[in-house]
């Protein structure tokens, strides 16, 4: 369904839970009735002190609270809950002066567990408490594909309608497809070649084998918006702890991530001299390691048609290899070699805007080098043509960053055709500013990033033309997430400079999209606050994709939005 976070607000409920026999004041949660949800906790396994299922309660409470537990968890691996069930930490989200006794702690949910849920007015009621484990009743149509002609479906999600853009027979072929969690489609379009030159409908059936929606396949090229994407179309597709997920790094181990994604998948590179790995762009799941080939990974990105890009670290002077390719399991091929022409290293931080096959600009952003130096240069490469025609390192005068991967800064180029239209950087912590940079190095405007003044970290930028809209995406990991400061997330119109004005990246003109409440997974302590964002258009101009990385505070996330008119 689709979700508008145009300017989302975030809620933030107060759970109060109890260790002892005496009742506790409980600060308020709800203005309604006392009761409002129950919160089911893992106790242990990869998933410990996570939430696993919650029950909202509508204003008639029931005697028998009935708490939802997923089938599987995560819900899109085989791994079932059972072994989870009996012995949950359950919290509850109370009105003040509501009392539950005796006090929430450990429970069992596979048993009947009984309370007395007592209300501000002193009224009494004698409750159950159990849980319930429950199959999915998503079925979504999450992806489709024609293998031979190669064609994408574009998926409307509102219409339930799948357009294939092609004039060829279609016949007889067969189809790849991704559905919900769990769900079954039929006909199965991978095993029996159908006849696509007439409208054709597939039936996706959820887990639980009762809810279904039927998706109509046919040849047509949908209608775009002018510009832009659909502000309704806005879809939070995943947001997870990458550690108990993907088995990736803790915060405390000094790893830069990087970003990337090509054809329906999204690629991790730690910038520690790993294999990146690669995982579905629709649901965050593991796949694989890419194969790298003679690449040596220091930072990925990708450019606006699915291009990955692949570069090395290089100290000033040094050797710059880029590779590219447009598969991760194929091995990369050398784009373009170059000595940095600057004395600071790069490759930490790699940007493009573009099509590299023909317009384009990539940007590295060199670092600076602790204990002798910091740094306010960044390296431009302009593609023209498909072909480099330049290599320059340009010097940002009144900026001083530090090293890579906490304390220096990203710089995009605010455009793929112009480099006059210069660039935008951030970065902590002495400027602490998210700043328009002209492209003569002085400054268009800029306005303030770290809304703690002290606490977050602005470094992971973005820039991508989608449907006739230069955008930049600013992501803000944080310093401390222990201390309940977690990463934001901003999207910014950039086509009209006029609009680039505010008092804080919170406030700007041209924002178009914002989530300041992301949920993060790592509470306990802090270290290596670096991340990255990234902007991924599909190929096909229909969809576009936004992945963020906060290594910090444990969390890896995916946004995705289309400009199909309604």
């Amino acid at each position: 369904m689709k979700k508008n976070i145009l300017y989302l607000l975030a809620l933030v409920m107060m759970v109060a839970t109890s260790s002892c026999e005496d009742p506790q004041y409980v600060a308020p949660t709800a203005d309604r009735q006392g009761l409002t949800s129950l919160t089911a906790i893992f106790t242990s396994g990869p998933f410990v002190d996570q939430e696993m299922a919650r029950l909202e309660i509508g204003e008639e409470m029931p005697d028998r609270l009935v708490i939802p537990v997923p089938y599987f968890f995560p819900i899109t691996s085989d791994d079932e809950t059972t072994e989870y069930m009996t012995k949950v930490r359950v919290q509850a989200a109370l009105a003040p002066n509501c009392f539950i006794e005796p006090a929430l702690t450990i429970l069992d949910l596979t048993q009947e567990n009984k309370f007395v849920y007592t209300d501000a007015a002193g009224n009494k009621k004698n409750i159950i408490i159990t849980g319930e484990r429950v199959k999915s009743n998503a079925c979504e149509l999450m992806s489709f594909a024609i293998n031979d002609p190669a064609i994408s479906g574009i998926i409307d999600k509102a219409q339930k309608k799948v357009s294939l853009i092609s004039a060829d027979d279609l016949s007889a072929v067969l189809a790849t497809y991704e559905v919900s969690a769990h769900a079954t489609i039929s006909p199965d379009p991978s095993v029996e070649a159908l006849d696509y030159n007439e409208p054709l409908t597939l039936r996706v059936t959820a887990h639980d084998g009762v809810t279904f929606a039927d998706y109509v396949v046919l040849k047509e090229v949908p209608e775009k918006i002018e510009s832009g994407f659909v502000k309704e179309s806005v879809e939070q597709l995943f947001n997870m702890d990458p550690v108990s997920n993907l088995g990736l790094p803790a915060f405390d181990q000094m790893v830069g991530p990087s970003l990337a994604a090509l054809q329906g998948k999204v690629v991790i590179c730690l910038g520690d001299g790993s294999t990146p790995i690669y995982v579905n762009g629709l649901t965050g799941v593991k796949m694989g390691e890419i194969n790298l080939g003679s690449a040596v990974a220091g930072s990925v990105t990708n450019d606006e048609a699915e291009n990955l890009l692949i570069v090395n670290k290089a100290l000033g002077k040094e050797t710059v290899n880029i590779y590219r390719t447009k598969s991760a399991t194929e091995a990369p091929t050398l784009y373009y070699s170059f000595t940095n022409p600057s004395s600071f290293p790069l490759g930490a931080k790699m940007k493009v805007i573009g099509n590299i096959d023909t317009e384009a600009v990539i940007m590295f952003t060199n670092e600076g080098i602790d204990g002798v130096s910091s740094c306010n240069e960044v390296t431009v490469l302009a593609v023209q043509g498909g072909q480099v025609v330049g290599v320059e390192a340009k010097a940002i005068p009144g900026m001083a960053w530090g090293s890579a991967p906490v304390n220096t800064a990203t710089v995009v180029a605010a455009s793929a055709t112009d480099l006059n239209a210069g660039c935008f950087l951030s970065y902590y912590p002495s400027y602490s500013q998210l700043a328009w940079v002209n492209a003569d190095g002085s400054v268009y405007a800029s306005v303030g990033s770290d809304m703690t003044g002290w606490g977050l970290n602005p470094n992971c930028l973005d820039s991508k033309r989608f449907n006739n809209v230069n955008y930049m995406a600013l992501f803000v990991v944080s310093h401390f997430p222990a201390w309940g400061m977690g990463p934001q997330l901003y999207l910014y119109n950039v086509n009209d400079r006029s609009k680039f004005t505010g008092t804080n990246v919170t406030d700007l003109a041209c924002l178009e999209l914002t989530n300041q409440a992301i949920t993060w997974y790592q509470t306990g302590s802090y270290s290596v606050a670096s991340g990255d964002v990234v902007i991924a258009p599909s190929a096909d101009g229909f969809k576009l994709y936004i992945y963020y990385y906060d290594h910090n505070s444990q969390v890896f996330g995916a946004y995705v939005a289309d400009c199909i008119k309604d």
